[in-house]
C-alpha cells in the first residue's frame, strides 16, 4: 500500500509542479533565468507546502485518534488548529514578527489548544465528552480570533487575517517552505517513533504499561508533534481543515486497523489529498478564487457528519 501510494504522490507532485496560471515551459524558451525563478519562487514552493503539510495532517489525524482512542479527533475539528491560528495572529500581526516569529506562536498556540483538549476532556473521555470539550477549546480560540480581527491595526491587516484564514498555499514563497518543512518533518519523525507504542495501547493503558510502554513519554512525543505539524502548517497557509479527520479513516482498513500501522500511510495519503486538492483550484477558471482550506471543508465536512450518523 505504501508503494502505490508512494507512486501516486510522485506522480501529483509532478502534475503540481508542471501547473500553473503561466507556462514556464513557454517562457523557458524565451527567457530561462525568468522562468527558473518562478519555479523557485512560486510553483516550486507551493508544491513542497502541499506536499508537507498534506502529510503532517494525515499523520497528526491518526495519531490523534489513536492516542485519544476516538474516531473524531483530529487537529482542526478539536481545537489545536484554532489554537495554532491565533498563535499566529497574535505573533505575526500584533507583535510584529516575521515568518519565523508566526511559526512559534502558531506552535504555541497548537501546542496549548491540544494540552486544553486533554485536561477538560479527561482520561478515558467518551466521543461526546470529547466533541463537546473540542467544541469549547475552538469556540474559545474562535472568539480570541475575531477580537483579534476586530482591533486588527488596519483595514487592510484584517482582509489580509481574513483571506490568510480560509487557507490557501497561493504566492507562498521559498523562505516559508523553509521554515515549515524541517518543523513538519520533526513532527512526523516523533509521529511514526510513536506507532508501535500507539498499537499497544489499543489493548488498554494497564496493558501498556505492563509491556513496558511509558505512557507519559508516548502522549508527550503525539502532543508534540502534532503542535509542529499543525502550528508549522498554519503558520504558513493558514487554517486547512479535514484532512487529519477523513485520511486516517481512508488507511486504517488496510492496515488491520492498527493505528500505529497507518500513520505512514496516511501521511502518503494526505499528501496525496491536499496535492490533488491544489491542483483542482489551479484548474478552476481564472474567475473563480476558491480558497484551498474552502475546498477540504467541502469534502471533510459531509464525512464529519457521516462519521456522526454512523456513531448513532
Amino acid at each position: 500500500m505504501n508503494l502505490r501510494l508512494a507512486l501516486a504522490v510522485a506522480v501529483l507532485l509532478a502534475v503540481s509542479l508542471a501547473i500553473g496560471p503561466v507556462d514556464l515551459l513557454a517562457i523557458h524558451a524565451r527567457d530561462p533565468e525568468l522562468a527558473r525563478t518562478l519555479f523557485l519562487e512560486l510553483r516550486l514552493p507551493r508544491t513542497g507546502l502541499a506536499l508537507a503539510i498534506g502529510a503532517g495532517l494525515g499523520a497528526a489525524g491518526t495519531a490523534a485518534q489513536a492516542l485519544l482512542r476516538n474516531p473524531l479527533a483530529s487537529p482542526d475539528v478539536l481545537g489545536p488548529s484554532s489554537g495554532a491560528a491565533l498563535g499566529a495572529v497574535l505573533a505575526g500581526y500584533f507583535l510584529g514578527f516575521g515568518i519565523a516569529g508566526m511559526a512559534l506562536g502558531s506552535l504555541a498556540g497548537a501546542g496549548g489548544g491540544l494540552v486544553l483538549l486533554l485536561a477538560l476532556a479527561g482520561r478515558g473521555a467518551s466521543t461526546t465528552r470529547l466533541v463537546l470539550a473540542g467544541v469549547a477549546v475552538a469556540t474559545l480560540f474562535g472568539v480570541a480570533i475575531n477580537l483579534a480581527l476586530s482591533l486588527a491595526p488596519s483595514p487592510f491587516a484584517l482582509y489580509d487575517l481574513m483571506f490568510w484564514l480560509m487557507g490557501s498555499l497561493a504566492d507562498r514563497t521559498l523562505p516559508q517552505l523553509l521554515v515549515a518543512a524541517p518543523l513538519i518533518g520533526l513532527g512526523l519523525v516523533l509521529l511514526v517513533r510513536s506507532g508501535p507504542a500507539l498499537d499497544t495501547l489499543t489493548l488498554g493503558e494497564e496493558v501498556a504499561q505492563t509491556m513496558g510502554i511509558a505512557l507519559g513519554q508516548v502522549r508527550a512525543r503525539v502532543v508534540i508533534g502534532v503542535a509542529l505539524v499543525t502550528g508549522a502548517g498554519v503558520a504558513v497557509a493558514g487554517s486547512i481543515g479535514f484532512v487529519g479527520l477523513v485520511v486516517p479513516h481512508l488507511v486504517r482498513p488496510f492496515v488491520g486497523h492498527r493505528p500505529g500501522a497507518a500513520i505512514v500511510p496516511a501521511a502518503l495519503a494526505g499528501a496525496a489529498l491536499l496535492l490533488a486538492a491544489d491542483i483542482a483550484i489551479r484548474l478552476l477558471p481564472s474567475g473563480l478564487d476558491l480558497k484551498l482550506g474552502v475546498l477540504t471543508a467541502l469534502i471533510g465536512a459531509p464525512f464529519f457528519l457521516w462519521l456522526i450518523l454512523k456513531g448513532r
